[in-house]
């Protein structure tokens, strides 16, 4: 597969990676041994990075990451990538070493490992982002070789662009999809310029860009799918983009549409994101092997024609911009 130099870390890493939120919580329970072969499969099929978050089943899904990375057929050079500061209320005044201590020595623990390759403030309050002491305890950090690396995942472009702007800041972890365009029009140019990695995440829209729901479909109470769709969990714009279900359905539909011959909506959908100028991975999430074997394969598919890129933006104008674009 396709290796991209992810930002100020100098790393390699698929273009195609693995979101593993899944295989910790909040999507439904997932038995350890699929979140095994999840891993396995997708290492089979190319990719070098994972993504997770030490609040992803409150540490199980690093976890079984690094499990996973210490046992047989993993390989070498496997690049994760998790994230601190959601481990208390989202308060400016949590952000400070005494808590990013504990948080990544934890981290370290759950991986069974002596650095970490990169750590990402996991969508903090708008202030963190203009706090020169939290980026200098992630500097400390990085001196003591805790970590290689820091980033941050954001919600909003706002958010973004702030921290590229920090010289310390390895890479932005966005959301970035079909039905989520702003992205493009600042945030991955300022990256580009400034050397900074972008990790596409969200990239199927929680699933909807998949083609796979439609309005009767069903989720599990302990999906967030099912329970934070109106925000009241966390960040709105993380479940669905954003897009309320009815319209994210619709429009779903219509994107299918756009699939080439050979490839599923989902692929597709991923094929888009790598298209984009500045982006350095995405990471779609997998509940089975068979999942993260089809996603990987959206590298090797053909680029999308500009009618179809076209076409991709006009769906977007037409039916998603109103509800999201103002938004994040």
């Amino acid at each position: 597969m396709e290796q991209r130099v992810l930002g100020r870390t100098g790393r390699a890493v698929s273009v195609v990676g693995l979101g593993t939120w899944q295989l910790g919580a909040d999507w439904g329970d997932v038995e350890e041994s699929t979140a095994l072969a999840v891993l396995d499969a997708a290492v089979e099929a190319g990719v070098t990075f994972f993504d997770t978050a030490d609040v992803y089943g409150d540490g199980r899904s690093e976890q079984l990451i690094g499990r996973y990375l210490h046992g047989p057929g993993a390989g070498a050079g496997i690049f994760v990538a998790t994230k601190l500061g959601r481990r208390l209320p989202q308060l400016p005044e949590n952000y400070v070493m005494d808590n990013f201590r504990p948080w990544v020595e934890r981290s370290l623990r759950n991986l069974d490992t002596d650095r970490l390759d990169l750590v990402q403030l996991h969508c903090p309050p708008t202030p963190v982002y203009s706090s020169g002491e939290v980026f200098d305890a992630l500097d400390t950090l990085v001196a003591e070789q805790k970590i290689a690396a820091y980033g941050v995942s954001v919600e909003t472009c706002e958010e973004a662009l702030t921290a590229i702007a920090r010289p310390g800041v390895a890479s932005v972890q966005i959301i970035l999809n079909p039905f989520r365009l702003k992205p493009l029009e600042a945030v991955l140019p300022a990256a580009q310029a400034a050397g900074v990695g972008i990790i596409a995440r969200v990239p199927l829209a929680s699933g909807l860009l998949s083609g796979r729901y439609t309005a009767e479909t069903v989720f599990p109470k302990d999906d967030h799918r099912t329970y934070n769709r109106d925000g009241s969990a966390f960040d709105q714009g993380e479940t669905f983009s954003g897009v309320d279900y009815a319209t994210g359905v619709e429009a779903a539909v219509e994107f299918a549409q756009l699939a080439p011959a050979g490839a599923t909506p989902a692929q597709t959908a991923l094929r888009w994101i790598l298209q984009q100028p500045g982006v350095s991975s995405v990471i779609p999430g997998a509940r089975s092997a068979e999942q993260a074997r089809a996603n990987a394969s959206a590298a090797d598919l053909p680029a999308l024609p500009e009618a179809t890129l076209d076409a991709v933006r006009e769906l977007y104008d037409r039916r998603i911009r109103a509800q999201v674009h103002g938004r994040w």
